[in-house]
């Protein structure tokens, strides 16, 4: 009996050990570690122009906000030229009004009046010629005079033709073709000066978002160009973890999934995040965390956004993620963040 005792409790003892070796281990397969750098967006900021500078505004290390100036560039030679460019559209928008109004009644009375002189000395020079006619048939007059005469009058029918093509002209007032010329060099007038209104603008370099100042490359006195950065910005929201999960850990990380991310200079602190990225591409593992066994395995990249409202993350600084396989998103005190910053 005693026998049958220990031999059924020795079963059962086994059973239960081999119960327990073959369970499977829920604290590892509930959370996945990966491993990975902290990474940010970067901005190289120079000025759309090329003029002296004036005054740099930020130093390294600043907070800037999105609109704040942060250099000036010396705009002296560019308020006349804009002044200038003004003026010509002005003048140019008075001559489309001219020619869009067309003749005024005083400019057509006149080109009437000037043919009616022309109509009446081409009469008398016409009673001038007859009279010289019936002279020069007597042998009254010279040849001279006849000739004169003659000249005289075809002048004066010529003067009344143009007088009458000009009150025509006058009467319909600029062609189409001429107004539509006007107009063009109205907007290129207006083109011009908005162009040097721009560039007086593009005088003052802002923050495109806010950031914070990494590098001050530039000095007042030196010649800016679109090619030389005055400042390099770091773009402090959103950050991430980028870091890369293997072919058979693919299937547990999914885009949306929360996240813990903890870093060496903070061990007593976690961050809270979610997966925004996974890529679609496999590639080969990173040279910066490449060793002989893996360097012809084959990952995939994943973006871990992380919530970092202090700014106490900086960029390159290494990370361990937690990612529990459980579905949700993990919340504590460090895990708010802007929903615009979430989306983006």
């Amino acid at each position: 009996m005693k026998r049958r005792i220990v031999v059924l409790g020795s079963i059962v003892l086994l059973a239960c050990v081999l119960s327990w070796w073959l369970a499977p281990r829920h604290g590892a397969e509930r959370e996945l570690k990966l491993y990975g750098n902290i990474d940010l967006r970067q901005v190289e900021l120079p000025f759309n122009g090329s003029e002296r500078i004036a005054a740099v505004l930020a130093e390294e290390g600043d907070h800037v906000r999105r609109g704040q100036v942060l250099a000036r560039l010396d705009t002296s030679r560019l308020a006349p030229a804009l002044a200038r460019a003004q003026a010509q559209a002005a003048a140019q928008e008075a001559v489309v009004a001219r020619m869009r109004h067309g003749s005024r009644p005083e400019e057509i009375a006149q080109a009437r009046a000037n043919l009616a002189q022309a109509e009446a000395d081409a009469v008398n020079a016409r009673r001038n010629f007859e009279r010289q006619t019936v002279l020069l048939e007597g042998s009254a007059t010279s040849r001279q005079n006849f000739d004169d005469a003659r000249t005289a009058a075809k002048m004066a029918n010529a003067r009344v033709a143009l007088n009458k093509k000009t009150l025509e002209l006058v009467v319909k007032g600029p062609r189409a073709e001429d107004i539509d010329q006007a107009e063009a060099q109205l907007r290129a007038n207006r083109a011009q000066a908005e162009l040097l209104r721009q560039q007086l603008a593009d005088g003052e370099l802002v923050a495109p978002r806010d950031a914070v100042v990494r590098s001050r490359l530039m000095e007042p006195g030196e010649m800016a160009s679109p090619s030389k950065p005055i400042f390099s910005l770091a773009i402090i929201h959103p950050k991430w973890v980028r870091t890369y999960v293997s072919e058979p850990e693919l299937g547990l990380v999914h885009p949306g999934m929360g996240a813990w991310v903890t870093v060496d200079s903070f061990p007593r602190k976690r961050f809270g995040g979610w997966v925004g990225f996974v890529s679609a591409v496999a590639e080969f593992t990173p040279k910066n965390i490449e060793t002989k066994e893996l360097r012809t395995s084959l990952v995939y990249e994943v973006r871990v956004f992380v919530n970092d409202p202090a700014d106490d993350l900086r960029l390159g600084m290494p990370a361990t993620i937690s990612l529990p396989l459980a579905q949700g998103r993990p919340t504590s005190s460090a895990d708010h963040i802007p929903l615009q910053n979430q989306q983006r």
